[in-house]
């Protein structure tokens, strides 16, 4: 199945950018008549036929409508630090996309290398990972903001799993596997947070600080991992945790 995107979309017609028009008219040989799927990003795939084979901007009427298509029965929130090589979280947010994850929190601790994320590159590669994948809803990803800033942002979100994942042992605050974190959730709870640090972890103030916001501590494992494995695995385990 091919899977475009359109954000151009009024009165039962959408149109394709240049980028997608271009794909789906030179590339894929669709011609007016033909019958597509396009995606707004916001979870709704929308059976179309071409009225216009234009491949700088091919137009189409709207069919049907089939909302949540490709969703998943979570809403999963993924506040992880940048990594030193840029690479290695494209990677990250590529393969969360395609596991199903809501949005991407860029933060930065005490302890990161990276200071500066450019989320436009990443917003892109969201979108492919999506089409790819075959769904509907492109995730969110916000501007980067310190690890604090997000704990403090999160401190009132009762209705959220918060759960924040480093390395170090603390006796004060001992930490369980996410595994169990999940399956002790309240009766309906839903949504989930997920903080992952840097390379260099977080700092013990900035974990201080999320527990007395109501993060829980947890592990994944006994393995050393790095920021974007351990942010994959944590995606992973919640997937796991509702949709297997």
């Amino acid at each position: 199945m091919e899977l475009f995107y359109s954000s151009d979309i009024s009165d039962g017609r959408l149109y394709l950018d240049g980028e997608e028009s271009q794909h789906c008219i030179k590339v894929l040989r669709h011609r007016t008549g033909d019958e597509i799927a396009v995606t707004d990003g916001t979870g709704n795939l929308m059976k179309c036929r071409l009225t216009d084979d234009s491949a700088k901007r091919a137009g189409a009427v709207i069919l049907d409508i089939i909302p949540d298509w490709g969703g998943h029965p979570y809403d999963l929130e993924m506040a992880v630090c940048p990594t030193k090589n840029i690479d290695r979280y494209e990677w990250f947010a590529e393969k969360a996309c395609e596991t199903g994850i809501d949005s991407i929190c860029p933060v930065i601790g005490e302890h990161s290398e990276r200071k500066i994320l450019k989320i436009q590159r990443i917003r892109k590669i969201l979108l492919s990972a999506a089409k790819q994948s075959l769904k509907g809803k492109i995730p969110d990803i916000c501007d980067a903001l310190p690890v604090k800033d997000y704990i403090l942002q999160r401190k009132e979100s009762s209705d959220r799993l918060k759960l924040i994942a480093y390395c170090f042992e603390d006796e004060q605050y001992p930490r369980i596997s996410v595994k169990d974190a999940l399956n002790d959730m309240p009766e309906g709870c839903r949504a989930v947070s997920v903080l992952i640090g840097p390379e260099g972890d977080f700092s013990p103030e900035e974990a201080s600080m999320a527990v007395e916001c109501g993060f829980i501590p947890v592990h994944l494992g006994p393995s050393r991992l790095r920021t974007e494995t351990a942010a994959l695995a944590a995606v992973f385990a919640v997937y796991s945790h509702f949709m297997l």
